[in-house]
């Protein structure tokens, strides 16, 4: 059925505006972004397809303008919009993290790094840096590609520490694989870190490793001391 032919109650925007966004769908939420189909096609149809192609909302996220192209009824204008869509979410998130006293409170920065990162299909290290009142001064995504002991560099993390006058700081990475075990690599570079951090005078708060959905605390599930043998066991010196 298309837009015009359904009950005014029914139709994307009049329920929108009468009941209010979240009682909207995720096909109305889009159809509502792409306002108009194709000859033939409803643009609640062409919500579906977009949908039913991404595997959901998460999936959508992820879609190049290339890609969003590639579907009937979908211009590059209407695929901008859907991209200006979760950048602003993405913008809103990354707000909200650095006006909170985050350490405390993981969830508010994990919100933005899922965003930020968790869509992502490379691993992506991010370090962000504290001010005294523990919230953030900036973060940077440092590492891109395998996280292991040989690619993360502590000179740049620490040296960008003391640039900001940070002397607390978090590490962040994703998993493109959705699982959020640490692995064993995960341990040794924070060990190294903690240990580095050390020496520099500037602590290790936590390290948060995201997917798109979830995230793990490495300070909540109290792995630091684990991270800190997994390091000894490889460099008993260090």
């Amino acid at each position: 059925m298309i837009i015009r032919e359904m009950p005014n109650s029914e139709r994307p925007r009049d329920k929108g505006l009468r009941y209010g966004v979240r009682t909207l769908s995720s096909r109305e939420l889009l159809a509502l972004v792409l306002r108009t189909g194709t000859q033939g096609e409803s643009v609640l149809t062409m919500a579906d397809h977009l949908l039913q192609l991404s595997k959901g909302l998460k999936g959508l996220v992820r879609m190049s303008n290339e890609e969003l192209c590639k579907i009937k009824g979908i211009s590059k204008v209407k695929a901008l919009q859907l991209q200006a869509i979760f950048e602003i979410s993405r913008r809103a998130s990354l707000e909200v993290a650095f006006d909170e006293e985050i350490i405390d409170n993981p969830e508010r920065v994990a919100h933005w790094l899922r965003n930020e990162i968790g869509t992502g299909t490379q691993e992506k290290f991010i370090v962000i840096y504290l001010n005294t009142a523990h919230r953030i001064i900036s973060a940077k995504t440092l590492f891109v590609g395998t996280i292991n002991a040989s690619s993360v560099y502590p000179r740049e993390i620490f040296k960008e520490a003391l640039l900001v006058g940070s002397t607390d700081i978090m590490l962040a990475h994703n998993h493109p694989s959705g699982v959020l075990t640490p692995s064993s690599q995960d341990l040794v570079v924070t060990g190294k870190l903690i240990a580095c951090g050390k020496l520099m005078g500037v602590r290790i708060l936590d390290h948060l490793i995201v997917s798109q959905t979830n995230f793990l605390s490495f300070a909540r599930e109290e792995l630091f001391q684990s991270c800190i043998e997994a390091y000894q066991c490889i460099h008993p010196q260090g």
